[in-house]
């Protein structure tokens, strides 16, 4: 049995989120339309997942497009917002992914520009998504 399991969820019709992914998942990703992975699990978080390096190789010879971004609690949300923004509005179809998906749903939730926040909060809350990492961010004094 396969320690991960690829579960993609629709956060937008550009952007989706998983748990952990496999190289050997990076065909799938491919065949799905996505033309950018975007990891933001940072390595080592926890033993034997993939490293990024590997999942790297596997979308290159896939010819995707990957951008390691690692975010945990601590950092969150790691670099700056307008960087992420940039990274799930670049055109073509983003699959980011984490250890469970929350982080990634977060971060999407957060790079939001303004006006389009409260409708991707309330998207990804409804598919069951945990927003406290987003929340706090966004109540935060200025």
């Amino acid at each position: 049995m396969r320690k991960y399991m690829m579960k993609i969820v629709e956060l937008s019709p550009q952007v989706g989120t998983s748990a952990q992914i496999t190289p050997e998942d990076v065909p799938a990703i491919a065949a799905a339309g996505y033309k950018l992975i975007l990891n933001n699990r940072p390595d080592g978080e926890s033993p034997g997942q993939p490293s990024s390096e590997a999942i790297a190789a596997a979308a290159a010879e896939q010819g995707l497009e990957y951008r390691y971004v690692p975010v945990n609690g601590m950092n969150f949300p790691g670099i700056a917002l307008e960087e992420l923004a940039a990274i799930f509005d670049q055109g073509g179809r983003v699959l980011s992914f984490c250890r469970s998906g929350t982080r990634c749903a977060n971060l999407w939730v957060v790079s939001r520009p303004e006006e389009e926040r409260a409708a991707a909060r309330d998207r990804a809350q409804q598919l069951g998504y945990d927003l406290s990492l987003a929340e706090r961010l966004l109540q935060a004094p200025g």
